[in-house]
């Protein structure tokens, strides 16, 4: 085989959502790893989703052409692949790199040594598919990569990149070092300061896997984050050298030295440019309710007795869930979008949860959730959650949302004013559980009390509607045997 067709370039593929680049988290391999069809190489993040990104061809890697933390635009070029590296070495391309520190350029017979992801009509193996409709090729998900140059953000204290090609000899890396932050002393003595380790969520999954404390690693990464080597490092035995704290002496200081400064990007940018249009663009109202939630509570006790649901993940949500979607068949209008001169009224619910994550506040949807039973809704749920939380949410998963419910009650809030997600008219807060004196059949008891708190677009929801549906949904809490006799 010759080396022209022997060397393949991949190229950062369309994520889908008509999102136009990634940022290169993590890579997975390393020059000179053999891998293998479909196997994860890299980790994208895009504005709302970290995705590992599989290898469309086996065989040896030759080349990475952009570092961690750069930001690759849809079609660049980013790894290059020998699919045949039994067939003998290679003629080895010039490292050097020019004065100006720019990446080398190729020669002629390099870049004929390079094949890139095959042209329309062809189909290689693994998960990437054919031509697609209109021209274009397909890709990951999605289509239409475009064939332009990788933006790359500066990052404090960051080596200029430069493209890593035919494998050499590593350089020993160096035992991560433990280094207890120490705050400034009072009254003569030092207090040690431990933040929240810092660690994408692959490694913190491969600590976990090798069963290494991250809380026992001073990471070599980007502003001080753990990497997968770190993890591999201390696995391995490698010693882990403890520094001795250091006692400050002079006066504090209140100036840059002391102030962290963290990019505005990814899931976290996404979420901000949502909150101010939608915070600015529907006129929101939100209105209270206090429920007693006790025979709701009892409910779910009995449920978890049953056989057939000792496995299933039962939480309050699931009951908070199932009281919206029967409210909004009573009320089709809260579940609607303003489209400038009209209303479009959908007669499906895609319900959202809002998520906090290690990367942001995400809101994935369960699809047609109004079409589920109650066990089916559990499921999907439990999936939902998990998969948020281990930062594998898709971005289809985070789309077409029509309805949203946000549980701040998981971090003991009573309840919020939560803003709408763009193009939904209504999300509802679900706060706390708390047992609290309650009046109850004339007489004044400790019951177990919740307060929801219904946000709603005032173009499309009015006071006595959205009054309606927030009384619906705590009728339901209040007595759900009943309301489902009553309402189904």
């Amino acid at each position: 085989m010759s080396d022209m067709s022997r060397i393949k370039t991949f190229n950062l593929p369309d994520l889908g959502e008509g999102l136009t680049e990634g940022e290169i988290l993590a890579w997975l391999v390393k020059v000179g790893d053999t891998i293998e069809l479909n196997q994860p190489i890299v980790e994208v993040e895009t504005a709302k989703a970290a995705v590992e990104i599989p290898a469309k061809w086996a065989g040896q890697v030759q080349a990475i052409h952009h570092p961690e933390g750069t930001t690759v635009e849809v079609g660049t070029p980013i790894i290059a692949i020998d699919t045949d590296p039994g067939a003998g070495p290679l003629d080895a391309p010039s490292t050097t790199a020019t004065p100006s520190g720019d990446l080398p350029t190729p020669s002629a017979a390099s870049l004929a040594a390079v094949e890139v992801a095959p042209a329309e009509g062809m189909v290689e193996p693994g998960l990437i598919g054919g031509a697609a409709p209109g021209g274009r090729t397909a890709v990951l998900v999605g289509y239409g990569p475009r064939t332009t140059a990788a933006k790359r953000r500066p990052r404090k204290g960051a080596v200029p990149a430069q493209a890593v090609t035919a494998p050499a000899p590593a350089a020993p890396t160096p035992s991560p070092v433990v280094t207890p932050a120490v705050a400034p002393a009072q009254n003569g003595r030092a207090a040690t300061v431990t933040g929240g380790v810092l660690a994408k969520p692959p490694v913190r999954k491969l600590a976990k896997d090798l069963g290494v404390d991250l809380g026992t690693l001073t990471g070599s990464g980007p502003l001080g984050s753990i990497t997968r080597e770190d993890v591999q490092q201390a696995a391995s035995g490698a010693s882990v050298v403890v520094a001795e704290p250091i006692v400050a002496t002079t006066a504090p200081s209140f100036g840059a030295d002391r102030e962290q400064r963290i990019p505005v990007k990814g899931v976290r940018k996404l979420t901000a440019e949502n909150m101010s249009r939608s915070a600015f663009t529907a006129p929101h109202v939100t209105e209270f309710l206090t429920v007693d939630v006790t025979r709701a509570m009892k409910a779910l006790d009995r449920l978890r007795g049953r056989r057939e649901w000792r496995d299933v993940r039962v939480s309050p949500l699931l009951l908070v869930a199932k009281a919206v979607l029967l409210a909004v068949q009573r009320h089709p209008m809260v579940n609607s979008t303003w489209a400038g001169d009209e209303i479009v009224v959908k007669e499906y619910v895609n319900l959202g949860i809002a998520a906090a994550t290690e990367r942001g506040l995400i809101v994935p949807n369960v699809k047609d959730a109004g079409r589920l039973s109650l066990r089916e809704l559990a499921d999907a749920l439990t999936d939902l959650v998990q998969t948020a939380k281990s930062g594998r949410t898709s971005p289809a998963a985070m789309s077409g949302g029509t309805l949203t419910i946000t549980n701040v009650g998981v971090f003991g809030v009573d309840t919020g004013t939560p803003i709408l997600p763009p193009g939904e008219s209504a999300i509802l807060a679900f706060g706390a559980v708390r047992e609290m004196p309650w009046v109850h059949k004339g007489k004044v008891k400790v019951r177990q009390v919740t307060t929801l708190g219904l946000s709603f677009d005032h173009r499309i929801v009015d006071g006595e509607l959205g009054s309606k549906f927030l009384r619906d949904v705590g009728e339901f809490l209040t007595d759900p045997e009943a309301a489902l006799l009553a309402w189904t």
